[in-house]
């Protein structure tokens, strides 16, 4: 995250960043640190690319369990493809079962202290960045293995876990969710996080759903000295920062393939 958006945040929402070391942590690590700090605290973990439709917060005051995750469906053949793959792990002798259940680490409440570094020593090198000692088991990140841990210590009794709808994919019909009701924030019905998980584009607008992402973003500016022009400014900057960026892939990747030849 750039310094000069953190300091924004720091002046304009009295917010501070976590007291980790520096550093690259790999993708999706980060998100494992709040499970270790020394302080107990419950904490809602989420990804940059979402936004809470509701008083989202008000779901941790129903449920007193050490996780609350989404209640997610998936076929095994695509929990194997973004989750773990339980079967390598068996056939390696790891003793791997099937797991009860499955979520997605865009969005999920979690006591620390809970799990330690141990639970995950087998399945990880805690270096910077981090990295899967399997990652031909664990798939997308931190998101496999986070899922195994904890599917492994609920089956043990070692914790507790509420799964209810917690998230919205645009990717599916979201149609019944209504931008005027998000406006009424507090008020609004709503109790579930919309996460734009694997969507990527130049511009919100391109991005099902914009809507909702333009309401926040003039939200955000509304509050800010720079306003509307600042908000356009930015996005524009954002779109060729991005198109450069596919740009510089598709010349490495390029270059991969010639040099394999």
């Amino acid at each position: 995250m750039r310094p000069r958006f953190l300091d924004e945040l720091k002046c304009m929402y009295n917010v501070e960043t976590a007291a980790l070391s520096p550093g690259s942590y790999g993708w999706g690590f980060i998100k494992l640190e709040p499970l270790f700090q020394e302080q107990p605290e419950r904490f809602l973990m989420l990804d940059s690319d979402t936004v809470l439709l509701g008083p989202v917060l008000k779901t941790a005051n129903n449920h007193q369990t050490d996780f609350i995750v989404d209640f997610e469906q998936q076929t095994d053949t695509r929990a194997k493809e973004i989750y773990f793959d339980w079967e390598i792990g068996e056939q390696s002798g790891f003793g791997m079962a099937q797991p009860d259940f499955l979520f997605n680490t865009g969005q999920w409440f979690a006591c620390s202290r809970v799990l330690r570094r141990a639970d995950f020593d087998p399945w990880i090198r805690w270096s910077l960045p981090r990295r899967l000692a399997r990652p031909d088991l664990f798939k997308n990140g931190e998101q496999g293995l986070l899922n195994f841990v904890v599917n492994e210590q609920n089956r043990k009794g070692a914790i507790s876990v509420a799964r209810v709808p917690l998230m919205r994919w645009p990717g599916f019909d979201v149609t019944n969710i209504e931008l005027a009701e998000v406006t009424r924030g507090h008020e609004s019905p709503y109790r579930q996080v919309m996460h734009w998980a694997g969507f990527k584009a130049p511009r919100l607008e391109s991005l099902p759903r914009a809507d909702l992402l333009i309401h926040f973003e003039r939200m955000y500016y509304e509050n800010h000295g720079g306003g509307e022009r600042l908000r356009l400014s930015r996005a524009r900057r954002y779109a060729l920062d991005y198109r450069a960026r596919r740009f510089a892939i598709k010349i490495r990747q390029r270059l991969q393939r010639a040099t394999r030849k």
